[in-house]
């Protein structure tokens, strides 16, 4: 079963910071001792460890005031400015590998609220060549990455590994063959990247001919194919957007492996 970080990491914070604000209003007040320094005296006990016994933190109000400033911390930054990712497959193949750390920018398309993902700034929109983390449309909740091949109003056709932008062949160049891929240099919008094509592959590859609608975007593999996009689910709501991703950190491709730097850098 998958687990909700962002929902776990909401309740956290929400939940130490209400255990040590209920601490400060009341319960703090209620450890206060009753000073009877007759009744010490009877007792044998000092009045300092009297007070001491009587004014200590309970235990969930001492570990929530010690993590709740550090859960808040990381739910502002990870929901409003910048979340890390790990890429998973190999979709986005040769721009991120797998095993590839990346950051996202999450207030490049306006900041959101964390779980429920409701925009409440507007700052950008999603452009052409932008590689993105959305919520797959289908389940709402697994995280994808491909690229942005179309915008609200766009006309998108594939055909024959060729990709059409309103009417247009998007402009591509050969680079070199990798058996059992080519790759090629290709260009939408202002971004020019590389892709993948599988040499000798026939069949469907995900052709077809699909209009942008308004607050929805296209997106597609790098790995053209060997990608699970737009091609064969639809469109990408706005209301599922993350963010958009603009570095790779490190690269770590397995438990086995030792983690390596080679690759961080920009995201084209």
């Amino acid at each position: 079963m998958d687990i909700n970080f962002p929902l776990v990491l909401v309740v956290l914070t929400f939940g130490t910071g209400l255990i040590w604000l209920l601490d400060i209003l009341v319960l703090r007040k209620r450890r206060q001792p009753a000073a009877d320094n007759d009744a010490n005296a009877a007792s044998g006990v000092s009045e300092d460890a009297k007070d001491e016994g009587d004014t200590k933190e309970p235990y969930l109000v001492e570990l929530s005031r010690s993590f709740f400033p550090v859960l808040a911390i990381v739910l502002v930054l990870r929901s409003f400015l910048v979340e890390p990712f790990q890429i998973p497959s190999g979709s986005m193949l040769p721009t991120l590998e797998v095993g590839d750390f990346i950051l996202v920018n999450k207030y490049a398309y306006g900041l959101r609220l964390p779980v429920a993902g409701t925009k409440i700034l507007e700052v950008d929109d999603p452009q052409r060549g932008d590689v993105m983390v959305f919520r797959f449309p289908e389940d709402g909740s697994t995280n994808y990455i491909k690229r942005v091949v179309g915008v609200p109003g766009d006309r998108i056709r594939y055909q024959d590994h060729q990709l059409y932008l309103n009417g247009e062949p998007v402009d591509s160049t050969f680079v070199a063959r990798l058996p059992p891929v080519e790759m090629l240099r290709e260009q939408i919008g202002d971004v020019e990247h590389l892709i993948f094509h599988t040499m000798g592959r026939t069949g469907n590859n995900g052709e077809g001919e699909w209009v942008v609608g308004e607050d929805e975007y296209f997106v597609m593999g790098d790995n053209r194919d060997n990608s699970n996009d737009s091609r064969y689910w639809g469109m990408v709501p706005d209301e599922m957007v993350v963010g958009r991703a603009f570095a790779i950190w490190m690269h770590w491709k397995s438990l086995t492996s030792l983690p390596s730097f080679d690759r961080v850098g920009s995201i084209d």
